[in-house]
């Protein structure tokens, strides 16, 4: 499957988070959608004692699981990333569009994270700890180990090299 269109106005430079990012966030939408959307649903089907109760309500527990996997599916391969000399852009689309810019100067310390998932999918987590006060880390989930360990080093790298870093 190719890899989806840039965002209008995007630069050719945007790189997408890998396919199998997007098939694990499928799967986890759809898990936390059936029990969010499908169990209310669900729930709500057998307490109004609709017809064909629990047929019913397994129906609604599907629904729910296929609108988590879609939206989870969708947010994943409507996310990009863009490494330059100024930083770390991150941006994402799914209702509304987000874009995050890490300038170096503000970056303190990177991390890498992978839990057994990314692991077995060869994913990883980046997480750019930014200077300022709680909360001040941007994260970018999904991404292929291999561009990942190339952010990390790439971002420390410069931040050695940035005379003005904190």
């Amino acid at each position: 499957m190719p890899s989806p269109p840039p965002l209008p106005g995007a630069a050719a430079d945007w790189q997408p988070l890998p396919l199998r990012a997007a098939t694990i966030a499928a799967a986890a939408g759809a898990i936390s959608g059936a029990i969010v959307i499908g169990g209310a649903l669900g729930a709500g089907w057998v307490m109004l004692e609709l017809p064909m109760r629990w047929l019913g309500a397994a129906a609604m527990l599907v629904v729910g699981a296929l609108v988590g996997a879609g939206f989870g599916f969708r947010r994943q391969r409507r996310t990009f990333w863009r490494l330059d000399g100024q930083g770390l852009g991150v941006r994402r689309d799914l209702m509304w569009q987000l874009e995050t810019h890490v300038p170096i100067s503000r970056v303190q310390h990177l991390d890498l994270r992978r839990g057994p998932i990314e692991r077995g999918a060869r994913l990883a987590t980046l997480v750019v700890h930014t200077a300022g006060s709680r909360f001040s880390a941007v994260t970018l989930g999904g991404l292929d180990s291999t561009d990942a360990e190339h952010l990390r080093d790439t971002l420390a790298h410069q931040l050695d090299q940035d005379d003005d870093a904190l």
